[in-house]
């Protein structure tokens, strides 16, 4: 079966943007008009976040989209019939990042299956433990036709990556710093240091790089070292001040690719 993620990696294009938001935020029913402006606007990957009530490893302002999206009515139930109403325009691959927990409370075979049906193409679950996920996940996965992306950090072992690589079939999240989410500025020399160990090590997968991108400067920079970046924080920041979601959403993904349209 194809998968969108291992097609679009396949082509060998660069400079991939991946666009994260949460599901349900700034309102219940933006979801959908964020992802075709996206789309518009020259993203590549659409992650979109499942809610949580304890989103730890995540920073202020993508732990405040959380918690509105959450007081907003949004559940995995609903989230899944968003995207069914999102793959009738767009043709991008569509990721759902989020913790394991939800998922567990769904049912990890009903989870892969309903999110396949509903035009899904990967997940992201960083709090999932390689061992549970080979053991208990993995089969499920692979049978739903769903890529599974792992996340590596600057103090990831190479063993690890090396182990991480062999078990990602569609690319490696590369989180610039060992720390929260959140928009940062300029990388400092030892991220990009990291970066450069990364390329070096020849990964029969590709990576990009997130944790902060910002603007297109730091887009740019990240694309030099990996196939492209994942941008979060700056753009809930966007869809925060946001009078028009849709419009705002397609100029941000703009400002990113090429700067000298925005």
């Amino acid at each position: 079966m194809k998968n969108r993620i291992k097609d679009l990696f396949a082509s060998g294009k660069g400079n991939i943007l991946s666009v994260y938001y949460t599901a349900g935020f700034p309102t219940f029913d933006s979801t959908a008009a964020i992802a075709t402006a996206l789309e518009k606007g020259g993203a590549d990957i659409i992650e979109i976040g499942i809610p949580y009530s304890d989103p730890v490893a995540d920073g202020p302002t993508i732990q405040e989209s959380n918690k509105i999206a959450l007081e907003n009515g949004v559940t995995l139930p609903k989230i899944l019939e968003q995207v069914k109403l999102i793959r009738k325009t767009v043709k991008i691959p569509i990721i759902l990042m989020g913790y394991v927990n939800p998922v567990m409370q769904y049912g990890i075979e009903r989870f892969a299956k309903d999110a396949a049906a509903a035009g899904v193409d990967g997940v992201i679950l960083p709090d999932l433990p390689m061992d549970a996920f080979l053991a208990e996940y993995k089969t499920t996965f692979e049978a739903a036709n769903l890529s599974n992306t792992f996340l590596i950090s600057p103090t990831t072992s190479e063993d690890r990556i090396r182990k991480i690589d062999n078990e990602t079939d569609g690319f490696i999240y590369a989180v610039s710093a060992s720390s929260i989410t959140g928009a940062k500025g300029e990388f400092a020399d030892t991220q990009l240091q990291y970066f450069d160990r990364l390329k070096t090590m020849k990964l029969k997968n590709p990576f990009l790089i997130g944790f902060g991108i910002s603007d297109h400067a730091t887009f740019a920079k990240a694309s030099s070292y990996g196939a492209g970046a994942i941008v979060g924080s700056a753009f809930i920041n966007v869809l925060k001040k946001s009078a028009n979601v849709a419009s705002d959403s397609e100029a941000f993904a703009v400002s990113l690719k090429n700067n000298s349209k925005s």
